[in-house]
């Protein structure tokens, strides 16, 4: 583990070449390196704030700059690893989408890829998050905003923006559990038949949003 900081590194100066904001940055990187791997490999009660620093290598004075306590970090490492899933979902999207189908399944497939390749990641946003129901609304509802974004591309502004919200808030809801669902089975069977039935549901809830909506 880091020593702690000097008086010299204290007042700012550098230490080893990097400022004293760099090496703050690094820890955190670090620890939050570590979260992800001990809350996507075990359940979060069988996780401590030590066995945190342990891995990240960093003493608990330098986690608590940071975080206030586990649940805090739990809290804030979902946060920013969906954000990371919603930025390559994005990415996937075409600008100019023909038609839905062409919307939905390039991200649907990205983010299928995205979870696969990141199982540990997987589960720190969709599984192990027990304490969190307040977040995990709270995930739905910006996963919602993130579709509605999206699918304006191709449908514009709906007339009834309450009923439109109401109904990708389900759709998001549903598809959310179909994923917590193959992540808790090892994410089992082939990965691009689970993003086309992930496109046939989002397809049939995305005209029902548009109907909704009073397009």
């Amino acid at each position: 583990m880091e020593e702690p900081t000097t008086t010299a590194t204290r007042r700012g100066e550098t230490y080893a070449g990097r400022s004293r904001e760099e090496r703050a940055s690094e820890r955190r990187a670090r620890i939050v390196a570590s979260a992800v791997h001990l809350f996507g490999t075990r359940d979060y009660e069988d996780v401590t704030v030590a066995d945190v620093c342990t891995a990240a290598r960093v003493s608990k004075r330098y986690f608590y700059e940071h975080f206030a306590d586990r649940a805090d970090l739990l809290l804030k490492v979902n946060r920013e690893q969906n954000e990371w899933l919603l930025r390559g979902v994005a990415a996937s999207v075409p600008d100019k989408p023909g038609n839905l189908a062409e919307l939905f399944r390039p991200a649907l497939h990205t983010l299928i890829s995205l979870l696969r390749s990141n199982p540990e990641s997987a589960r720190v946003i969709y599984v192990n998050a027990p304490r969190m129901e307040t977040r995990r609304r709270g995930v739905l509802r910006e996963d919602a905003q993130f579709v509605a974004a999206v699918l304006q591309r191709a449908v514009g502004t709906p007339k009834d923006q309450i009923g439109y919200d109401r109904t990708l808030l389900a759709l998001v809801a549903g598809l959310s559990e179909v994923i917590i669902d193959w992540i808790s089975h090892d994410m089992a069977g082939d990965p691009d038949d689970l993003a086309e039935h992930l496109t046939g549901i989002a397809l049939a809830m995305a005209e029902t949003a548009i109907k909704a909506g009073g397009r």
